[in-house]
Order: C-alpha cells, then structure tokens, then sequence
C-alpha cells in the first residue's frame, strides 16, 4: 500500500446507485483514487471501506458500529441535506466529520412545495382525471367546496433556508405566512415575512400546513393524531421535508374520517412506498415519489459538490459544510477564509 494513498469512496447497493459521472470526474481530476464500493450492511462497509479516507453516500445507513471499524474514515458526506441515515454522535465520537449539501435544491424544494399546496387547492389533478374519463360535467362538479389562496394562511412548520424560501414565494399569490420553529433566528423570519407562534397555534390556524424542518430526534413523528387534531376540517398539509416527520399512520386515519380536506406528499415513511399504502388510494391526496429536490440542474450542483467537498477532505481542507462542527477530527484540515 503507497504511504501516502488517499483513497475516496462511494458506498451504495449497486441495484440504487445512479451512474458516477460528475463527482467521479472533479474527484479523479484532482489525482484522488475513487472506488465504488457495493454494500449496504455494517458487515459489508466494514469490510469493503477500510481504506477510504472519505465516503458519500445518498441512502446507505452509516452506524456507530461502521464508524467504530473504520479507522482510516475522515469525513462522511452525505449527498443531500438530509443526514438522517448518519449517526452524528457516532461518528463525532470517532472523529469523523458528517458533511452534507445543504444549498444545492432551495428553489426547487420550495416551487415543490408550492405546487403540492396549488394544486391541492384548485383541485387540479382530480379535475384532470374526471375530465379526460368521465366529461366536462363530472369534473366540474367536484369544484365545491374550494377555498380561496388569496388572504388564507400557510403555516410553515420548520423555517430553515426552504422553509423561509417557502414563505417568500407563498405571499407573491397574497397568502399570510405564520410559522413555528424553536431555533431560528428571528430576524431571518421577520425578513421573510414570517409571524413565529406555537405548533398549536400554526396547526389551528393555518389553512395549509408545509413542513420542512430536518429529521432528528426531536422532529420524529412531530406531526401525531394531536397536532393533526387540530387542523381545520378545509386545510391541507403539505410534505416536502421528511416522511418521518408525520406519524403517518395517523396522518392516514385522518383523512380516511374525512376530518381535513386533503395533503400533497413528496415524503412517506417508507421510502419507496408500499403500493398498498392507503394513502395511493385516496382522492384527496396528492403524491409524488421524493422527487421535490430533483431538476437536472440541482443535481448536476449536487454532483459537483460532493466531488468538490471529498477532494476538500482528501487535499487536507476543512469542506464547506460540516454538520459536527465541534467534531475534532482525526487529521490537521486546513479551514480556508
């Protein structure tokens, strides 16, 4: 083995993995071997990665055992914003940095958003259906009850950089923007127009609730049969953040009895969903299959980022965005100003 062989790593189940194709290229240019490892279980990481300085992943779960038995392990970059299938505590203890990506989808999260809240408030997609198979008449006639969007109230649940982003496009079409998130900067909320209150008081009062804070311990299954409880029977709650973050059990018993007026959901529990998952079946909710983030451009960003961030680690540099700041890593990095 050369003495001073860096060795950067993708780690994934080969049946998922998208071809490498951007990363591999701004990794392989700047000299930096790059393997593609095919594993998913602990066992099969452990056994395959030992020699990576750096690994990214998109789905793989990285555990407190996988970190313990890679000793040579510098960063973990997760390809996204989310880091939920990363132990953050694990891997600090072992002095490894968790690194995401969390700017390359904001504008595409948040239009996401405000497509599911759109077209559950005109009704679009039962509309089209009714009118393509059943005629003019029986599309119309599922128009009523509808609300307006001009002067309704969009609740954003979790008021980070998309959430924000959220609120911001939300008032171009006159809606009133409230929102609820214990650790935001209350400036950055002012400025985006943004009127903090409780959960209670955003569930109860909001004709459209969007969530979009970041799964955690704190945010799993946030939005239980209480806070659903508390909705208005006219509103709809949108997902763009995490399945996770809904108690989708509940969320499903919720709109079987009817008791809120339907949900726009890019995010399930299981992802993929089952295809006998009740909520597949139901008229008044609206579902894509955890596409928000994706456009060509956003990706290609993301690609290169996560290439730029492994060979940041791999030349010695402290990476842009580290999720453990206070992590005291296992080689000297350089932090750029």
């Amino acid at each position: 083995m050369e003495k001073n062989r860096t060795v950067v790593a993708r780690v994934e189940r080969a049946a998922i993995a998208a071809p490498l194709s951007d990363e591999a290229e701004v990794i392989q240019k700047a000299g930096i071997e790059l393997i593609d490892i095919d594993a998913a279980s602990a066992e099969e990481i452990i056994a395959k990665a030992g020699e990576a300085a750096v690994i990214f992943t998109v789905r793989t779960a990285f555990t407190r055992r996988v970190f313990e038995n890679l000793p040579k392990l510098q960063a973990i970059i997760r390809c996204g914003i989310g880091y939920d299938n990363v132990d953050v505590d694990a891997a600090t203890d072992n002095h490894v940095l968790v690194v995401n990506i969390p700017d390359f989808c904001f504008e595409e999260v948040s239009n996401h958003a405000i497509l599911l809240l759109m077209a559950c408030a005109k009704k679009l997609v039962g509309m089209n259906h009714l009118l393509k198979t059943a005629g003019w008449g029986a599309s119309r006639r599922i128009m009523q009850p509808m609300g307006s969007i001009w002067g309704q109230t969009l609740g954003i649940v979790g008021c980070g950089n998309i959430g924000r982003m959220t609120a911001r496009k939300a008032q171009c079409f006159g809606l009133k923007v409230i929102g609820h998130d214990p650790y935001v900067d209350q400036n950055l909320t002012r400025e985006s127009g943004i009127v903090l209150k409780s959960l209670s008081e955003v569930m109860e009062e909001s004709d459209y609730v969007s969530l979009h804070p970041c799964l955690n311990q704190e945010t799993f299954h946030l939005i239980g049969e209480k806070e659903l409880a508390l909705m208005k029977p006219s509103a709809y709650l949108i997902n763009t953040a995490r399945g996770s973050v809904v108690d989708e059990p509940a969320l499903i018993r919720t709109l079987q009895d009817n008791r809120i007026a339907g949900a726009g959901i890019d995010v399930f529990e299981k992802d993929p969903i089952d295809p006998d998952n009740p909520l597949l079946k139901m008229d008044h909710v609206i579902v894509t299959p955890h596409t928000a983030s994706y456009c060509d451009a956003a990706f290609k960003r993301l690609r290169i980022s996560v290439g730029q961030e492994a060979v940041r680690v791999a030349q010695g540099k402290w990476p842009r965005n580290v999720v453990n700041e206070d992590v005291k890593p296992k080689v000297n990095l350089v932090k750029e100003g």
